[in-house]
């Protein structure tokens, strides 16, 4: 195994990667095959998603697939230059590994994984799991596996993605995770990156002929409780909103978060509580909204990922890894995003002022 190193806490503009990853005209002017894996979650698959739009544009004409656990499939569908999904389920897998259908799966699984050799198999999980995938891979002649050789601040991280790994990359650790994908990628494939974050999120058409106001999505579920921001926020926040002329929506993943989103309805002026609908779908209906408020979830992250007006709300202050990314070429897309962090939680005045500040206004 080899290992590089790169140091930066973000990609400088014309930075190049260090010496020893692939050679960027085998597999673009080729044609070249490369395999993306990155499982979970759902906020993680998002922030790889930039690294394919760099790559695809350092590398015209590569062949981009993604190994991904089925039930983010449908949004990963929505990523532009994704040509393959190879969806997973070692979630549940795991669970019930020497049942019959856990076999079959798994046999099924492996023949997709192996149907072609790959130029570059790119670990962006780092993960026993994500290792497992990449080594089960089929490489061409020339192919390589990269991984993370170290863990980077607030990530998880495991020893077998850097034995597995044909290279190991070298990150600093103090970096963004969208940014964290970027310069792997970059450094195993060695390009330069050149230009702001774009993920290429590309929503469907939805009928918005019904719609009597604009809408601001509240995305209040998180898989966390200390992520949460307090119910009776939630209602002082969309009760401003209905002053201000917004209708409100609210999202939901599971039972109890609809039963939240039915509490906080009841409170306002008609709120509309959208249906369970899948990730391409609910990627679909939010990119129809005026704009976005929500606490640091997966959902929160489409949100950025699309563009729209957004107001991620902290407990902790790791908005530096995870929240809105300074991304936009002019200032004024750059200030249609931000973060706001206070500790128990930011008051409902501040993530108000914050949304006035976005200067998104009713139509």
């Amino acid at each position: 195994m080899r290992e590089h190193g790169v140091s930066a806490a973000g990609p400088s503009q014309g930075a190049k990667a260090p010496s020893g990853g692939s050679d960027p005209r085998y597999a673009g002017e080729r044609g070249g095959r490369i395999l993306v894996v990155k499982l979970s979650s759902l906020g993680d698959v998002v922030h790889a998603m930039p690294a394919v739009q760099d790559l695809r544009a350092a590398l015209p004409g590569v062949q981009v697939d993604w190994v991904v656990e089925r039930a983010f499939a449908p949004l990963v569908s929505r990523c532009e230059g994704v040509d393959r999904i190879i969806p997973c389920e070692l979630r549940r897998w795991r669970k019930k590994p020497f049942a019959a259908q856990t076999r079959a799966e798994w046999s099924a699984f492996k023949a997709a994984l192996q149907e072609q050799a790959y130029d570059a198999v790119l670990d962006l999980q780092g993960l026993t799991k994500s290792a497992l995938v990449a080594w089960l891979a089929r490489t061409s002649a020339q192919g390589r596996r990269y991984a993370m050789a170290n863990q980077t601040d607030g990530s998880g991280y495991e020893a077998p993605t850097r034995w597995v790994a044909d290279v190991a990359i070298r990150l600093a650790p103090h970096v963004h995770a969208v940014e964290r994908a970027r310069l792997l990628c970059a450094a195993a494939l060695g390009y330069a990156i050149t230009t702001p974050a774009r993920f290429g999120l590309r929503p469907g058409t939805v009928d918005e002929s019904r719609a009597a106001k604009p809408c601001v999505a509240l995305v209040h579920g998180t898989s966390r409780a200390d992520k949460q921001w307090p119910e009776g926020s939630w209602v002082a926040l969309g009760r401003r909103l209905n002053a201000a002329g917004f209708a409100v929506a609210l999202a939901h993943g599971t039972p109890a978060e609809q039963a939240t989103s039915a509490r906080i309805a009841a409170q306002l002026a008609g709120a509309v509580i959208w249906p369970t609908m899948g990730l391409d779908a609910l990627t679909d209906t939010m990119a129809t909204c005026a704009g976005v408020i929500g606490v640091d979830s997966g959902l929160s992250h489409i949100a950025v990922a699309l563009g729209l007006p957004h107001v991620q709300i902290y407990n902790f202050d790791t908005a530096w890894r995870t929240g809105p990314l300074q991304m936009a070429t002019s200032p004024e897309a750059a200030s249609r995003q931000v973060s706001v962090f206070a500790s128990p939680c930011p008051s409902v005045d501040t993530v108000w002022q914050a949304w006035l500040a976005l200067g998104v206004g009713v139509q």
